[in-house]
């Protein structure tokens, strides 16, 4: 049995310290995942000798379990994983955290391998190196990106983070990044299990235990972009996003003052607030458009209003397409992408201001930390693009042809008024706020993304 082996060196501006307490923290490894490949955390616990993580891996159109335990762990300079059940005839990984200087660490990943199935096996050692090279590309830019984002909260104190919507797309990857950082999240369930749980019809919120946040997070709601606008679903968003909020504002600002504690409130708006406005440029002083959704953004930041009255620090963000291959619109655009059957939507010349998951998990964090962003604030990449650029680039990124045009005609059909106000509509937005902030976009080029987050790096 011939062991093959890999490893993949990474210099970080961050101390030993903060790169190992990273790695060791909870939601780490969720933070590691590629996307691209559907991995599922099923058990997992304190990085310390003996223990052990469980995952659910894909292997074609199987899942596999896929165990491995934690050895030879020293805090702060390193620990091995060791495969106790799974794929690989032997599975060692080696995680290894060395001092260049007081502020930079050497990240090190080295993995000796062998497949099962003798020398048949062993013929697929360069594909599987190919996909190591894939995965820890992907895992080291996370690490420094993250780091990098956390260091901007570096000296202020940790705290306590209440997220409703916190199973969603952006809520879970909030999730694990907060705790990462070591701060403490509260998922705002509508569960009577949980421990804020939070009605949405009253309003009222819950407590297992005397528990006061810092931040309350709040992004639960019906999906804008999950069907045509029927007059039901019309009532649905409106009342979960419009009435929904006020209530939950109503109750966070009787809290406030039964406390007296300062709390910050970040709710989630969109760019929809801005309607279709063709090539203008759009920064949170632009006024707002017109349409359903411009209607439904403007009532859900008015609905804020309750806490804001209470002294609470309020941010509307108004978010763009976040993209992820694991959810929201990327996901859906990606099986036709990958068969060839992708095409310029509508006219193609409509701009999508877009931004990638990562980026507004750190705008978030950036909306926590300054205490001077109040009011609307544009979560959007600095680089907005047109359908059809977004159309090409990720065609090449996937190296397939994009010669099925959507025509206007065929998506007012398939969506009507839904597919008028979002993909057919038109917004330029800028950052503004963000930019002005000094914060520092991971993923500012909307190629540069695409290839992150599917694991499809230049080849050259």
């Amino acid at each position: 049995m011939r062991r093959q082996t890999f490893e993949k060196r990474t210099l970080i501006d961050a101390p030993v310290e903060a790169v190992y307490r990273w790695h060791v923290a909870p939601g780490a490894f969720e933070r590691l995942a590629p996307p691209w490949q559907r991995v599922r955390v099923l058990a997992g616990g304190r990085v310390e000798n003996g223990s052990r993580v469980e995952l659910s891996v894909p292997t074609g159109p199987i899942r596999r379990v896929w165990i491995a335990e934690h050895r030879d762990v020293e805090p702060g300079r390193g620990f091995v994983d060791v495969q106790v059940q799974g794929p690989f005839a032997v599975w060692e990984h080696t995680h290894r955290f060395e001092r260049r200087s007081e502020r930079q660490t050497e990240l090190i990943d080295h993995v000796e391998f062998a497949l099962p199935f003798g020398a048949a096996g062993s013929l697929l050692a360069g594909a599987v190196t190919r996909q190591l090279e894939r995965l820890f590309h992907y895992r080291h830019r996370v690490t420094v990106s993250d780091l990098a984002a956390q260091k901007r909260g570096e000296g202020r104190p940790r705290m306590h983070v209440w997220i409703t919507g916190a199973s969603g797309l952006v809520g879970s990857r909030l999730t694990t990044f907060l705790t990462t950082a070591g701060h403490t999240v509260s998922a705002v369930s509508r569960h009577q299990s949980g421990e804020v749980c939070w009605d949405p019809i009253t309003g009222e919120v819950t407590l297992e235990r005397e528990s006061r946040p810092d931040i309350v997070v709040h992004l639960a709601g019906e999906n804008l972009a999950g069907g045509r606008w029927s007059a039901r679903r019309r009532v649905a968003i409106e009342s979960s996003r419009v009435g929904a909020t006020r209530k939950l504002c109503a109750t966070l600002a009787r809290l406030r003052r039964e406390s007296g504690s300062p709390v910050t409130v970040l709710c989630a708006s969109a760019v929809g607030f801005y309607g279709s406005r063709g090539n203008e440029v759009l920064t949170e002083d632009s006024v707002g458009g017109e349409g359903f959704l411009a209607d439904v953004c403007r009532g859900w930041e008015d609905a804020t209003l309750p806490a804001a009255d209470a002294g609470a620090r309020v941010v509307n963000l108004r978010l763009g397409v976040v993209l992820w291959p694991g959810g929201g619109a990327l996901a859906k655009m990606l099986p036709a992408f990958r068969a060839g059957m992708g095409g310029v939507v509508g006219s193609g010349e409509q701009y999508w201001s877009w931004i990638s998951l990562d980026d507004a998990v750190y705008a978030m964090h950036e909306a926590m930390i300054q205490p001077g962003l109040i009011g609307p604030v544009n979560l959007v990449a600095p680089q907005a693009v047109t359908s059809q650029q977004f159309v090409k680039t990720l065609g090449r990124v996937l190296r397939r042809p994009t010669l099925l045009p959507a025509p206007e005609g065929m998506l007012r059909l398939a969506m009507g008024e839904m597919a008028q106000e979002t993909l057919l509509a038109s917004q330029r937005v800028e950052p503004s706020r963000l930019i002005a902030t000094g914060m520092h976009f991971a993923y500012p080029g909307l190629e540069g993304a695409l290839r992150h987050m599917l694991g499809r790096q230049p080849t050259s």
